[in-house]
């Protein structure tokens, strides 16, 4: 019954997906691409929490407690979900012990990943923050030497918890280390000379691949395996 409940829907850049406050309709799965997820204060000021990236579930805590979001979720480049209502998930998860081990498997990898988010905004130094992103993200797309920024500078630094100023100046102070910034292009001439002044941690850096990736891609194949509709 879930299976036919099951959508496979694409939006394209800049969809909002949600509000904070919104109770979920659906249990998002990320199937390709990201979402941005991002906190407001009541004054409006908004900051960058995290970013989600595919194979992924998207908030399954709200949707598992029938909670309002806490944060809004804005999509930043084409990308594709499986959408599948939020009652028959929870429904679900209570009768297929398969589906409630991979959830509370994925739940506990996103606990343990905001752990490592707040560990890196209040132990490191803006340079020590800025330059194990640019080293894991090196990782993440296969170029040890460069990493292309996936997005606008400000957004990269409001999840790293500073301005955009103290990220330029972070880029600036890494400038020792032979990093070159053009545009959106970070060239790494030292990559151990950066490692050394960015100090990178296991217990604070995300692996990669992602440990939840493998479990969360045979999740989306059941799903996608049997007849979904695609809007």
């Amino acid at each position: 019954m879930l299976f036919q409940q099951t959508l496979e829907h694409a939006v394209p850049a800049g969809t909002m997906l949600f509000e904070q406050g919104e109770i979920p309709s659906f249990q998002f799965v990320v199937v390709s691409g990201t979402v941005q997820l991002f906190g407001r204060s009541q004054d409006g000021r908004e900051v960058l929490i995290e970013v989600v990236r595919a194979p992924d579930l998207l908030i399954p805590a709200a949707v598992m407690n029938n909670s309002p979001y806490l944060m809004q979720g804005r999509v930043p480049e084409p990308t594709r979900f499986l959408l599948i209502p939020a009652d028959a998930f929870r429904d679900a998860v209570d009768r297929d012990r398969q589906l409630a081990n991979a959830v509370l498997a994925t739940i506990a990898e996103q606990f343990r990943r905001m752990v490592r988010q707040t560990k890196n905004l209040k132990l490191r130094s803006a340079a020590e923050r800025v330059g194990c992103y640019i080293l894991v993200l090196s990782e993440r797309q296969g170029t040890p030497d460069r990493a292309i920024l996936p997005y606008e500078k400000h957004m990269i630094a409001s999840e790293l918890g500073m301005t955009r100023e103290s990220f330029s100046r972070a880029l600036k102070a890494l400038a020792k280390a032979g990093i070159v910034v053009t545009g959106q292009e970070v060239v790494i001439h030292d990559r151990a000379r950066l490692a050394e002044i960015a100090l990178p941690d296991p217990m604070i850096d995300p692996p990669y691949p992602d440990e939840n990736g493998p479990r969360m891609l045979a999740l989306i194949e059941r799903l996608r395996g049997k007849d979904i509709l695609t809007v």
